[in-house]
C-alpha cells in the first residue's frame, strides 16, 4: 500500500500532459502535432485505407515468411528469452511478450529478406518498422481495425515525410531514419497522444533517429540489416511512445533553434518538409509493393524478362547471352552479391530456368552453385549505367537478350510492377501474400488471415488477429 501511495505521489507531481501549454514555436511543429494528435479520429479517402491494407498485409506476409529465415529464427528465439509480459503477438510463434519486445520482434521478421515494402529509389523499408510498432502498442490498447489503419498511414506519412526532408544532408543512412519516426507516429497515434505529448514524442523520436551506419552493407546473413531496418527502429517508435504516454516529458520544440533535428543533419533543409501536403499526400501510396521477393534493384530487370517472354517465347538453352543495364548505384548493390535475394545474375538464371523467381528460390544459398545454374549465370552480364544514375528515383531496368539463333530481345522497364506508377491489383497482392504465409500458417489460417486483414475496418479489436498470426 505505501509503495502504490508513493507511486500515485510521484505520478501526481508529473505535469499533466493534457494540460501543460505548449510553448510559443516553431509553426511547423504547432501544425505537425496538432495533425499527429488528431489522425486517430480522422477519416482517409477509400483508396488509401485499401492502400493501407495492402501494406499490412504485405508486410504481415513478409514477417510470417521471414520466420523460416535466420533472421527470423533469431528473432523469435531472443523474444521468447526476453518473453514477460503477455501483451503482444510475435508472428508466427505462440509468444506473447511486452510490446517492446514483441515490436523489435516482429520489426526483424519482417525484414529477414527482401520481400517488404520500399521507397523506389531505396533508403526507406517504412512497412517493417512502422506495421510491427503499431500491431504491438495496438494490441497493448486495444484498438479498433480502423484506428490501426490510420496509425499506420499516419506512420508512413511521417516518417517518408522526415526521409525527404533530411536526405540531401549528413545523414547517410536513412533507414533508421524513416522506420524511427515512422513507428513513432504510429505509436503515438494508437496511444491517442495529445498535441503536448506529440511534441515529445517527435523530440524522442528524433533524439533515436540518427541511429545506424552502413556497415550492415557488408552483413551476408542480413541478420543485422533487418535489425536496422526493422527490428531497431520498431523498438525506438513503440519505446518513444510508452514513454511520452507514462507521462515523460521532453524538448517542446525539436524542429527549431541552433540544435534542432533539422539543423543538426541537412542545416539547409526546410523542416516545413515535415508538413508538406500532410492530409492531401499520403505516403503509403507512394511506397512500392514488391512483385518479386527479391532486392529493389531486381524487380525492373525481372519484369523485363516476364515481359520478352509473353512476345517472344524462348528456354534457357536457348540464350546465348544477357546484358542488363542498371544505374550505376544500383548495379553495385546486386553485382554477385553473396545473399541470393540480391544477387541479380542468379536469380536471371533462375528465371531464364523457372519461368519465375519463388520465394525458396530466392532464398537458396545452394541452389547458387548448382552447375546448370553457374551455367545460365555465366551468361549474365550486368552494366551500371550513368544515364540511367540521373533517372534516379525511377530505378530503369534494361535487358538485352541475344538467342544462339541470333535472335536479339531488348526490354526496357521504367516503373516496375508494384510501384506507385505501375501498381499491383488486389488479386496480385493477395497471391504473393499466399505464396509467403501458406507455408507456414497452412492454406485455411492463411486464408483467414487474409479475409480479416481486407476487412480490418470491421475488427473491433486487433487483438482478433492473434490466433490467425500465431504458428502451432
Amino acid at each position: 500500500m505505501l509503495t502504490r501511495a508513493g507511486a500515485a505521489l510521484t505520478m501526481a507531481a508529473l505535469p499533466k500532459p493534457a494540460l501543460v501549454a505548449a510553448d510559443s514555436g516553431s509553426s511547423v511543429m504547432a501544425t505537425l502535432a496538432g495533425y499527429m494528435s488528431e489522425a486517430h479520429g480522422r477519416e482517409l479517402p477509400g483508396e488509401v485505407v485499401q492502400g493501407a491494407k495492402h501494406h499490412i498485409l504485405d508486410t504481415f506476409a513478409a514477417m510470417i515468411s521471414g520466420s523460416q529465415l535466420p533472421p527470423g529464427r533469431h528473432a523469435i528465439q531472443f523474444a521468447r528469452a526476453m518473453s514477460g509480459q503477455k501483451i503482444a503477438t510475435v508472428a508466427a510463434s505462440q509468444i506473447l511478450c511486452g510490446a517492446i519486445d514483441a515490436a523489435f520482434a516482429n520489426g526483424e521478421l519482417a525484414h529477414s529478406d527482401e520481400s517488404d515494402d520500399d521507397y523506389t529509389a531505396g533508403g526507406a523499408h517504412p512497412g517493417c518498422a512502422i506495421v510491427p510498432a503499431a500491431l504491438a502498442l495496438g494490441e497493448q490498447f486495444g484498438i479498433s481495425g480502423t484506428h490501426f489503419i490510420r496509425a499506420v498511414t499516419l506512420g508512413y506519412d511521417i516518417g517518408m515525410r522526415a526521409y525527404k526532408t533530411l536526405d540531401k544532408g549528413s545523414l547517410k543512412e536513412t533507414h533508421g531514419l524513416v522506420g524511427t519516426m515512422g513507428a513513432a507516429a504510429a505509436g503515438g497515434c494508437v496511444a491517442r497522444l495529445n498535441v503536448q505529448q506529440m511534441r515529445w514524442l517527435v523530440d524522442y523520436a528524433a533524439q533515436q533517429a540518427g541511429a545506424g551506419i552502413g556497415s550492415w552493407r557488408e552483413d551476408t546473413d542480413h541478420i543485422e540489416k533487418g535489425f536496422l531496418f526493422g527490428a531497431m527502429s520498431a523498438r525506438n517508435g513503440v519505446t518513444a511512445a510508452l514513454l511520452v504516454q507514462s507521462g515523460w516529458t521532453g524538448v517542446n520544440d525539436v524542429l527549431s533553434g541552433p540544435q534542432s533535428f533539422v539543423k543538426s543533419y541537412a542545416p539547409k533543409a526546410d523542416p516545413a518538409g515535415l508538413i508538406d501536403s500532410l492530409g492531401t499526400r499520403f505516403e503509403v501510396m507512394l511506397t512500392s509493393i514488391k512483385g518479386w521477393t527479391a532486392g529493389g534493384p531486381l524487380q525492373t530487370p525481372l519484369d523485363a524478362i516476364v515481359n520478352l517472354r509473353k512476345r517472344r517465347p524462348f528456354e534457357a538453352n536457348e540464350v546465348q547471352q544477357v546484358v542488363v543495364r542498371s544505374a550505376t548505384s544500383q548495379a553495385e548493390r546486386v553485382d554477385n552479391r553473396e545473399m541470393p535475394d540480391i544477387n541479380l545474375q542468379y536469380l536471371l538464371a533462375v528465371m531464364l530456368l523457372d519461368k519465375n523467381v519463388s520465394f525458396q528460390a530466392a532464398h537458396d544459398k545452394t541452389r547458387m552453385q548448382e552447375p546448370v545454374v553457374l551455367e545460365q549465370r555465366a551468361k549474365v552480364r550486368l552494366v551500371g549505367d550513368d544515364d540511367l544514375e540521373r533517372l534516379l528515383p525511377m530505378r530503369v531496368g534494361i535487358v538485352d537478350i541475344t538467342l544462339k539463333d541470333g535472335t536479339h530481345l531488348n526490354e526496357r522497364v521504367d516503373n516496375a510492377r508494384g510501384t506507385p506508377e505501375n501498381p499491383m491489383t488486389r488479386e496480385e497482392i493477395v497471391a504473393k501474400a499466399r505464396d509467403l504465409i501458406t507455408p507456414v500458417l497452412g492454406p485455411a489460417k492463411c486464408s483467414r488471415l487474409i479475409e480479416r486483414i481486407l476487412d480490418l475496418d470491421s475488427l473491433k479489436n486487433v487483438r482478433e488477429l492473434r490466433p490467425l498470426l500465431q504458428r502451432a
